[in-house]
């Protein structure tokens, strides 16, 4: 793996070659990582793994065609291959009136914002183990555990670097830490599974792989044996586990490439109130120590904390270079790039805030709703919004949780849902999307 300086250098040099070859304009993102993992199970050593990839992306143009090539091979002749092969699949390529660089006058310059993504200590595999061993036997030690399906901890870092030659050029690294534990409570047809992990880039921030390993028990033997539900409709209430979906579809909606293509359920709805006036949704991706912070995006634009929900209104959509274009509109520094192809739209770490009330308050005058802790399936229509998945959870009657209830489905609209949201005020900033306690009235459940 490259340095980050080393990193940047190589796309730079990457980015000339493709001019000189004839790319009217080029841009390169260079992608690498390398982790170690390891699993326990019943006490004993069940895997190690480690792994190390990189790769280099070059994207040209030759006016308004396009094309893009990757490679793992970072060789001075390798390169020089690539950039030949691009410019000639790029003038084989259809016209696109939309393509192209980010504007120059928009793009990012350093000093970069010190983010604090990055651990100094590699923890070693007799590390790993120990967290890896904490974990199951803390899990195993709940009462009505049965088996288990393994404990794990991983280490992992990476380096990415942009570069343009519309002057842009930029490098950043970061590391990742995850510890987790799946188990199995109960005996024959009423055995249950459950699991918990905890994930951050410094190790210091991890929960304890006490508690990991204890909360994995703890769910595990509190879903065995669970009921049915009677169809009809109920109040849900999303666990925040699972409650981080309802904002990864707003996203996907809010893509300004679907927007153009006419192809979300936002369409025609960016100047309605969606949800309640005081529900605000957060994309920062300048959080110190966050899961997916990053100073620059994709394609070289500077990154800003933004609220894409404020005052229950959206404040506009998401958008790379190329949908503000076809929109009329300009980026909005959301561009993520894979190891090759064209940027996307993807947020960074994405946060509804919390409202004002507790959890038990806000179940306290539910007299038969459920709580979802699991969700089955990918039953959601971007283009209409309708919404319906397989669940899993808890009972609540009278303002209670009461027992395990499973096979049973949740199914609305999400524009109904979002109009019908109240949050609780549990917030934890725990993975890349976070949520509080989620409450929505009027959903139909069917089940027995």
């Amino acid at each position: 793996m490259l340095t980050h300086e080393q990193a940047r250098e190589r796309a730079l040099a990457l980015v000339d070659r493709a001019r000189r070859a004839g790319a009217d304009a080029a841009d390169v993102v260079y992608l690498a990582d390398s982790s170690e993992s390891l699993t326990i199970r019943l006490g004993k050593l069940e895997d190690v793994e480690r792994s190390e990839s990189e790769h280099i992306g070059l994207r040209v143009f030759a006016g308004r065609r396009s094309a893009s090539i990757g490679s793992s091979d970072l060789s001075d002749a390798a390169l020089a291959e690539m950039a030949e092969r691009a410019i000639a699949m790029a003038r084989l390529a259809p016209e696109d009136p939309y393509a192209g660089l980010a504007p120059e006058d928009r793009l990012g310059h350093a000093p970069w914002p010190e983010l604090d993504i990055a651990d100094p200590a590699e923890p070693g595999p007799a590390d790993l183990r120990a967290l890896a061993e904490a974990a199951e036997d803390a899990a195993r030690a709940v009462a009505g555990v049965t088996n288990s399906e393994g404990a794990g901890a991983s280490a992992g870092r990476s380096v990415v670097a942009l570069a343009t030659s519309g002057g842009f050029s930029g490098s950043y690294g970061g590391t990742s830490r995850m510890v987790s534990a799946s188990v199995i409570a109960g005996e024959g047809a009423s055995m249950q599974r459950d699991h918990a992990w905890s994930t951050a880039r410094h190790a210091a921030d991890l929960d304890s792989a006490h508690a990991i390993g204890t909360l994995a028990g703890q769910r595990a033997v509190a879903r065995v044996s669970p009921g049915r539900l009677k169809s009809g409709p109920m109040t849900v209430v999303f666990d925040p586990r699972i409650g981080n979906s309802l904002l990864s579809h707003l996203v996907g909606a809010m893509s300004g490439a679907a927007i153009a293509r006419r192809a979300s359920f936002l369409l025609g709805r960016e100047d309605q109130a969606l949800f309640p006036a005081d529900i605000r949704v957060i994309d920062d991706p300048l959080r110190p120590r966050g899961l997916r912070s990053k100073p620059f995006d994709g394609e070289g634009l500077p990154t800003a904390r933004r609220a894409l929900v404020a005052d229950g209104r959206l404040t506009g959509w998401l958008m790379d270079s190329a949908a503000a274009r076809q929109l009329g509109s300009a980026p909005t520094g959301h561009a993520a790039r894979a190891p090759s192809g064209a940027p996307f739209v993807s947020t960074t770490n994405l946060h509804l805030e919390p409202g004002t009330v507790s959890r038990d308050a806000l179940i306290a005058d539910i007299a038969d709703g459920v709580l979802v802790t699991e969700l089955i399936g990918q039953g959601v229509n971007g283009i209409t919004g309708d919404y319906s998945r397989g669940a899993s959870g808890f009972r609540i009657v009278n303002g209670a949780i009461a027992g395990p209830v499973a096979e049973f489905t949740v199914a609305g609209n999400l524009i109904d849902m979002y109009a019908r949201m109240t949050v609780a005020d549990d917030l934890e900033f725990l993975h890349s999307v976070n949520v509080p306690t989620i409450r929505i009235e009027g959903m139909t459940v069917a089940g027995d």
